[in-house]
């Protein structure tokens, strides 16, 4: 059937399931906005400003785990999305960022509100668009998404002229299936190796990264940890991966980590890292990190392996596949002088603060977590606040601390929080 292109924009949004779209309208886009005044399945959220839109999709999409959706004007609509988009970005948070163009004939004149979005934010997306021929809109749609949320998740842009907008596209409906993950020729390649180290070794560490909420594998790394008695610390985008409340649970490692933590990592003979990306706010001097230990490194992405620290044994995959496969062959250990340790640094180094009389911000947190029974979402900015509640909130279910990790992007929390609240109500 034929359809303008902004109708078919909006179909193929029902196709992958989208029900709420972020957005500042433009001239730019007016196509687009007609046709979803009378749309009534897709709720249409207005921001007061095209950073809040990508902000609140970003919220959208860390607390539910589907793509947030942006669609904003050309020129300083789209420019005003970047930080949005390298938040995403560095993140790994899946987006498709839709931005309105002008005409065809009109690009590369310097024309009103013309911007060349797509060289903009090459660095900063997965892949981005502009659309030349209408007929390939659909196509393209299609590619975003899947692009978006495959692998290591990310955000995706797609710059649509404005008469792409109003031509009429050959449109065919398409039944998007779930898409199934296929396990990676890689994960088999030094699997063993991670088993024989794992069933060798006497003082193990578990680092747990983002990648774990990201592939839904929160249960099975409890499986894990709780079959080789390792002790766990999470990243900053790992909050939520292993349960804040759990015995073995060490909280963060690193600059704004817990001191025991730190000397769990700087004692273990084997470190297993598990969907993180050894950021400097975590190793700081490379040189002195982890240095009785050989570290094991899972990740998706095989740009991370080795970028950051030495590693003796990679396994690129994804974390949940591997996960099962070292359930089930890793052997189980017993509790030993290592457990009693960490036990005891956690006993003299606990995580404290001091009482005054009034009331401090750790706290309040804690009070927080106890109202809730650790059932909220928490957002938060940048800065201490933002420690504070990694520190002393217990994050016992994934998704539910949404955070600007590595852009460390100050003014995220409040649109993201709006986001978070839309796509999970119950919390």
């Amino acid at each position: 059937m034929k359809l303008k292109g902004a109708q078919v924009l909006v179909e193929c949004l029902r196709e992958q399931g989208v029900d709420t779209i972020f957005g500042y309208p433009g001239g730019a886009v007016l196509p687009i906005y007609d046709v979803l005044y009378d749309v009534k399945d897709i709720k249409h959220i207005l921001t007061a400003h095209e950073q809040g839109a990508t902000h609140a999709a970003d919220g959208y999409a860390r607390a539910t785990g589907k793509v947030g959706v942006v669609i904003v004007t050309s020129g300083p609509g789209a420019t005003n999305t970047v930080t949005g988009v390298a938040t995403a970005y560095m993140d790994s948070v899946p987006l498709v960022v839709f931005t309105g163009q002008v005409g065809s004939s009109l690009i590369g004149r310097d024309s009103f509100q013309e911007v060349d979005i797509t060289g903009i934010t090459t660095p900063i997306t997965k892949h981005n668009y502009i659309v030349k021929d209408p007929d390939q809109l659909p196509h393209i749609i299609r590619q975003a998404f899947s692009i978006a949320r495959s692998g290591r998740p990310g955000p995706v842009l797609i710059d649509i002229p404005k008469d792409i907008q109003v031509a009429m596209v050959e449109y065919k409906p398409l039944q998007i299936e779930e898409e199934q993950k296929e396990t990676s020729s890689k994960i088999h390649d030094n699997i063993h190796k991670a088993i024989e180290a794992i069933n060798e070794c006497e003082r193990p560490v578990i680092y747990a990264g983002g990648g774990i909420n990201i592939a839904g594998a929160t249960e099975k790394l409890v499986d894990f940890a709780e079959k080789i008695k390792a002790p766990v610390s999470c990243s900053l985008m790992g909050m939520g991966a292993f349960p804040g409340n759990h015995p073995y649970y060490m909280g963060m490692v690193g600059m704004h980590g817990t001191r025991f933590s730190n000397y769990a990592f700087s004692n273990c003979d084997l470190l297993i890292a598990l969907g993180a990306r050894f950021s400097d706010r975590v190793i700081s001097d490379v040189k002195k990190f982890a240095p009785k230990a050989r570290i094991i490194h899972v990740d998706i992405d095989p740009a991370e392996l080795g970028k950051n620290v030495t590693t003796h044994i990679e396994v690129c995959g994804d974390v949940g596949e591997v996960l099962d496969v070292l359930n089930e062959s890793v052997k189980e250990k017993l509790e030993n002088e290592w457990n009693m340790q960490i036990e005891e640094w956690k006993r003299v180094h606990p995580l404290s603060y001091k009482m005054n009389g009034s009331l401090s911000p750790q706290y309040i947190i804690e009070k927080l977590y106890e109202l809730t029974g650790g059932q909220a979402i928490i957002s938060t900015e940048v800065g201490q606040n933002q420690m504070w509640a990694a520190q002393f909130y217990k994050f016992t279910e994934p998704r539910t601390f949404i955070s600007s990790g590595g852009l460390g992007t100050m003014g995220y929390g409040l649109g993201a929080s709006i986001g978070a609240a839309i796509g999970r109500p119950d919390k």
